[in-house]
């Protein structure tokens, strides 16, 4: 698994420039990591296997 510390972290377009309240995501080999900005990566991350991310994504995106 890629280390969080040289992770290429992402957060939407829809947070703009301020941080907001937002969470940042980063591809982990066969996992996904996701954070919240206002931390500025000191706080928690949270790390699922991949599957269980993309189950996620589908759920929220349900009509």
């Amino acid at each position: 698994m890629t280390g969080i510390t040289s992770a290429e972290w992402v957060t939407s377009s829809y947070c703009g420039s301020n941080g907001g309240t937002c969470v940042a995501v980063a591809r982990l080999g066969g996992h996904v990591a996701a954070r919240d900005t206002k931390q500025r990566g000191a706080g928690p991350v949270l790390v699922v296997p991949a599957d269980a991310w993309v189950a996620f994504l589908g759920n929220m995106c349900r009509e």
